[in-house]
C-alpha cells in the first residue's frame, strides 16, 4: 500500500488503506480540527523529531473495555492506602512535558515533540484533550493524558516517577471510565505491560465499528475533575 500525502485539506484517506505496519498517511499538521477529525476517523499521530507528521491506523489495534481492567491485590492496596492523591486536568502541560522527558533503555528520544506537545495543549484549551494527575507528598508522582470524543479515550502516553503511580492514575481514568459509560480507552500499540492489565487487541474493522457507536455518545467537553 502507498503512503498518502496529505494536503492542506482537512481529510484523511480511508484508514484501511493503511500500510501493513499501520502507517497510513504522512504531512499535513497538528491543528485542532485536523487532530479531531483523526481520531474520529481512527487515526493517531507518531513521530520522531526531524522527520515529518506521520499518520497511523494499526491492525490490530489494542484497547481497554472498562470493566476488564485489572487490578491486582497489590495495586487495590496501594490505592486504599490514600498515598497517592489523583487529580484531573490540574496539571496538563506538567503531564505531557514529563511524558515527553521520560526515558528508558534503548530509548534516545521521544515522540512527544514541542509541535506535538503544543498541539495537544492547544486540544486540551479547547476542552478535547485531559490529564489525570497522581501526586505524592505535593509532587507529582505519575500520570497520563489523553483525547475524549463521545464514549471514547484515546491514550497517548504516561510516565512514573514514583512505583505504581502510573497505574493508580490508569485506575482512576478506567474508574471515571466505567461511571460515564465510556465504550473503550484506545492504547493505539499493544505491549505486554498492558496486556497484562487486561488489554486486548481487536481487528480495525472491530475498531472502527467499536468507534462509531462510541461518537454517537454526547462528548465531555471542558475540564474533568475527580469529582465529576
Amino acid at each position: 500500500m502507498p503512503v498518502f500525502a496529505l494536503t492542506e485539506d482537512l481529510a484523511f484517506p480511508p484508514p484501511h488503506r493503511a500500510r501493513r505496519d499501520g502507517l497510513l498517511a504522512i504531512g499535513g499538521d497538528l491543528s485542532v480540527q485536523r487532530l479531531l477529525l483523526a481520531y474520529r476517523s481512527g487515526i493517531f499521530p507518531w513521530y520522531s523529531e526531524g522527520d515529518p507528521i506521520l499518520w497511523w491506523s494499526p491492525d490490530p489495534r489494542l484497547v481497554f473495555i472498562p470493566d476488564e481492567f485489572r487490578v491486582s491485590t497489590s495495586l487495590r492496596r496501594v490505592i486504599r492506602s490514600g498515598r497517592f492523591t489523583v487529580t484531573m486536568d490540574t496539571a496538563f502541560r506538567e503531564i505531557i512535558t514529563a511524558c515527553a522527558d521520560t526515558r528508558g533503555p534503548g530509548r534516545d528520544g521521544t515522540w512527544i515533540t514541542p509541535e506535538m506537545a503544543g498541539a495537544y495543549c492547544a486540544l486540551h484549551n479547547a476542552g478535547y484533550a485531559h490529564s489525570v494527575e497522581c501526586w505524592e507528598a505535593g509532587e507529582l508522582a505519575g500520570g497520563l493524558y489523553g483525547v475524549s470524543l463521545g464514549a471514547a479515550f484515546f491514550g497517548e502516553s504516561m510516565f512514573s516517577r514514583v512505583s505504581n503511580a502510573s497505574k493508580v492514575a490508569l485506575a482512576a481514568l478506567v474508574e471515571h471510565a466505567r461511571a460515564w459509560r465510556f465504550s473503550f480507552i484506545d492504547c493505539q500499540m499493544t505491549t505486554g505491560h498492558l496486556l497484562s492489565l487486561g488489554a486486548r487487541e481487536v481487528t480495525r474493522k472491530t475498531f472502527l465499528h467499536m468507534l462509531e457507536a462510541a461518537l454517537a455518545a454526547e462528548t465531555r467537553v471542558g475540564r474533568w475533575t475527580s469529582n465529576s
